[in-house]
């Protein structure tokens, strides 16, 4: 059973930066799909960025391009999210999800969710 555990959320100022971490364990990943998520208040759960495990290919949307990086550490089973030049719109609850998606960044291709961890930018 994959399990996923996020951490590194906080409060921020804009402009400011974090680094989430998302451990992963219970499989060998390396024919997954590692995605970060995020929902705001009021807001519909929107993909962020994504990464092929095993090929090291990377997604972003369109609106945190040139400011956050996902990576990953396979000796650490981790998967990370750089966020860098923060601003008040990335307010959400951000959560790491693995799937077998082959390729596909959709969200009903990950069957498997962390628990969600808190990024609140102030303005």
């Amino acid at each position: 059973q994959v399990q996923l555990v996020e951490s590194g959320g906080g409060l921020v100022q804009a402009g400011g930066s974090l680094r989430l971490s998302c451990a992963a364990s219970g499989r060998t990943f390396s024919s997954y799909a590692m995605g970060w998520f995020r929902q705001a208040p009021g807001k519909e759960r929107e993909f962020v960025a994504g990464i092929m495990w095993s090929a090291g290919n990377t997604y972003y949307a369109d609106s945190v391009k040139g400011r956050f990086t996902i990576f990953r550490d396979n000796v650490k089973n981790t998967v990370y999210l750089q966020m860098n030049s923060l601003k008040p719109e990335d307010t959400a609850v951000y959560y790491c999800a693995a799937g077998l998606t082959g390729g596909s960044m959709s969200q009903t291709g990950f069957g498997s969710w962390g628990q969600g961890t808190q990024v609140t930018v102030s303005s």
